[in-house]
């Protein structure tokens, strides 16, 4: 199996989140693996902290916090220009 590059989004299952799943989901390639997890599960809101996510919704890119996730919101394009999308 050819390696993925991985993007994890942590959603707290509101509108806001609702939308940039469907954004992830609609610009991920087949070089991409998109996980969606839930922030209603304590045993994720632990992890995610532990990964530095303080709001919802938060992507990581290969288990990095996305530079569009510090705070500002999900933003399509710095995640294609972080690799969503794009062939390895």
């Amino acid at each position: 199996m050819a390696a993925k590059r991985k993007f994890e989004v942590f959603s707290a299952g509101g509108p806001a989140c609702s939308e940039d799943i469907e954004m992830v989901q609609r610009a991920a390639g087949p070089s991409d693996k998109v996980t969606i997890h839930d922030m209603k599960d304590i045993n994720i809101a632990r992890r995610a902290e532990s990964l530095g996510v303080r709001s919802v919704p938060s992507v990581l890119i290969d288990g990095k916090l996305a530079d569009c996730c510090s705070g500002r919101g999900v933003d399509e394009q710095v995640l294609c220009a972080a690799g969503l999308g794009k062939a390895l």
